[in-house]
């Protein structure tokens, strides 16, 4: 059942993950355009800072220091926003972390505890949500996966992974409430490659520092996204951002193997760069650092056509069926190069 939902300049939005990347620009954001935020990450520091900053523009918000691992940190992120705000209306699970590396060189303990954040970190958070909003009376939850939540990037192989796992526990979530008849409106966000701290936060078992492959994306363009899920009165079920990502997954359905020889070909070089790789990792311990962007050195598109026109309903299947040859024969040039 969809459920109306008020316009943001009357929401509370809870946000996890909100110490950097994708979590911390849609927090900004939701503040930015009036929300009262709830931002949740392990880093005090960092999450003290953001709270202050959006208080010192005017807007209102409130921090919860949470490991989303711990299922009592997770509850505890929704009893604070109740107890400040009387409630919430949306939930985004943003926490997430990536490991880079062959899967034979990563050790299982690290897949493991990439698990605990990227997949039980979220179902937690979910039901949490879910648990508020069905004694609500209704609300929104929001899931971030990825464009691997699609589609396998090989040194991301556990990452990818747990995105896949993110798909099949939100795509059967929502069919369950829908089935139930409940007020809740279910919404997965895939993202291309985004310039984020993704790469410099991530757990490194390659002998190279890691980097994202093109294209890539502001941040801005994800919690656009997330936010314009958040109000519509009809919200995508799920929705990639960026046009880039939706080609590589595309081409992936309907060309498997191609789009297979494309990754093997290409995407070891486009994940490393010319320097060595670092120990400091946010699977290990937080980060603190508050940033939004990373330190992705090609070039960043601000905005997605593809999304916004999907957003609006105004992408026929004409238009995807191009996109798809699009991918197709850039593939072919690719492998002809």
């Amino acid at each position: 059942m969809t459920q109306p939902m008020k316009p943001l300049e009357e929401q509370v939005i809870v946000v996890t993950g909100a110490s950097s990347g994708i979590g911390l620009t849609t927090a900004r954001m939701a503040a930015d355009r009036g929300a009262r935020v709830v931002l949740a990450a392990r880093s005090e520091d960092a999450l003290r800072e953001a709270t202050d900053e959006i208080r010192a523009a005017g807007g209102d918000a409130e921090y919860v220091v949470a490991d989303v691992r711990d299922r009592d940190d997770v509850r505890e992120i929704a009893h604070v926003a109740e107890a400040t705000y009387g409630g919430f209306d949306t939930w985004i699970n943003g926490a997430g972390v990536s490991i880079y590396g062959k899967l034979e060189d990563v050790p299982v303990e690290d897949m493991r505890d990439q698990f605990d954040v990227n997949v039980w970190g979220l179902l937690y958070g979910s039901l949490a949500a879910v648990d508020h909003f069905e004694d609500a009376g209704g609300g929104r939850l929001i899931n971030i996966g990825s464009i691997a939540s699609d589609r396998a990037v090989l040194l991301q192989g556990s990452y990818s992974a747990s995105k896949h796992a993110v798909k099949g526990f939100t795509d059967a979530l929502r069919m369950e409430l829908e089935a139930e008849g409940a007020p809740v409106s279910v919404t997965l966000v895939k993202p291309s490659a985004i310039d984020t701290p993704l790469a410099e936060h991530a757990k490194n078992h390659m002998d190279a520092a890691a980097t994202l492959p093109p294209p890539v994306y502001a941040p801005e363009t994800v919690a656009r996204t997330i936010l314009h899920a958040a109000a519509a009165p009809d919200p995508e079920r799920e929705i990639t951002v960026g046009g880039g990502g939706k080609n590589m997954t595309a081409l992936g359905r309907v060309a498997g193997g191609l789009m297979d020889a494309i990754m093997e070909a290409f995407f070891v070089d486009l994940q490393r760069k010319d320097a060595p790789p670092t120990d400091a990792n946010a699977l290990d311990e937080p980060t603190g650092d508050l940033e939004q962007r990373g330190g992705y050195e090609g070039h960043v598109a601000d905005s997605s056509l593809y999304t916004r026109l999907r957003q609006r309903r105004d992408l026929p299947s004409s238009v995807v069926a191009g996109l798809v040859a699009t991918a197709l024969y850039a593939g072919y040039k690719l492998l002809r190069r």
